[in-house]
């Protein structure tokens, strides 16, 4: 037939019978509509329909193939925010405490109900060590060496 194969092709492709390769990843949906865009504006830019200086107006948006019940469900969900957020709106903001309202309450007592009493600690037969002589000057060296260290 002498057409040439220009397939958008990934790292994984087979090329046997290809004769111009375009990489990209082809197994994505959002990626092959983007793929699309970009050949499409690249094919209006070669035939001179749109100027390489300026951008291009169409949205890669309507490359992508969208599920309509996807659609019915993404606009309940934002529907569904919106009453959300204007009944968060409407509430009253919950009052902060005032320290008038303490006016007539009565004090409540302490309770040592459930505390723990633990014994004291007990004899481990250490003493303490005497405090040293010496200063940080060293002054006090020659008194541990005499001392059998």
């Amino acid at each position: 037939v002498n057409l040439p194969v220009i397939p958008l092709c990934d790292s994984d492709s087979p090329l046997q019978y290809v004769d111009i390769a375009i990489p990209a990843n082809n197994k994505g949906k959002l990626s092959i509509g983007l793929m699309y865009w970009m050949l499409a504006r690249e094919v209006l830019r070669f035939r001179g329909t749109i100027p390489r200086d300026s951008d291009w107006t169409v949205p890669v948006d309507l490359f992508f193939h969208r599920d309509i019940e996807e659609l019915k469900k993404a606009d309940e969900q934002q529907k569904l925010d919106e009453a959300n957020a204007a009944a968060a709106a409407a509430a009253p903001a919950a009052p902060l405490f005032d320290e008038g309202d303490a006016v007539g309450m009565e004090p409540v007592e302490a309770s040592m109900e459930g505390v723990v009493d633990y014994p004291p600690p007990t004899e481990t037969g250490f003493e303490p060590a005497p405090p040293a002589e010496s200063g940080w000057d060293g002054s006090g060296a020659e008194a541990a060496t005499e001392g059998g260290w």
